[in-house]
């Protein structure tokens, strides 16, 4: 599933946020497959990939969370130095800017699983024949 749709909330910065989230979620049997949490400025932008979008959404918003969504690219890479390095490079020549990275790692020498917040999700596919 190279395309998909992330979930993002921008919430103030606070012990028991991503409580807050997680309960949510899991109250609805919504599975985190990707989060990644930042701060700035005293506010906490996340952006996660869930099991059910859609669900999730009516969760997060009876928990009275706003969410948003974006496309994004799930990327499936070899666990080996290099890798990401390859697929920046190749986005980086057709222009396409990578906002947002995170990722997940098994035992070295397996897989990874990379999302990829950019700023032109097709374009992004294409170029990288996924």
């Amino acid at each position: 599933m190279p395309k998909t749709t992330q979930l993002t909330l921008t919430l103030e910065s606070k012990p028991g946020v991503l409580a807050k989230i997680s309960q949510a979620l899991a109250g609805a049997g919504v599975n985190i497959t990707a989060i990644c949490a930042a701060e700035t400025a005293g506010r906490g932008k996340i952006r996660m990939v869930v099991s059910d979008p859609a669900r999730a959404k009516e969760a997060l918003k009876a928990a009275k969370l706003r969410p948003g969504e974006e496309p994004a690219l799930m990327l499936t890479l070899e666990d080996r130095p290099g890798a990401l390095a390859r697929v920046a490079a190749k986005l980086a020549a057709a222009k396409i800017n990578i906002k947002c990275a995170y990722a997940t790692t098994g035992a070295m020498g397996g897989s990874t699983t990379v999302v990829l917040s950019v700023s032109n999700v097709d374009k992004a596919a294409s170029v990288l024949g996924v």
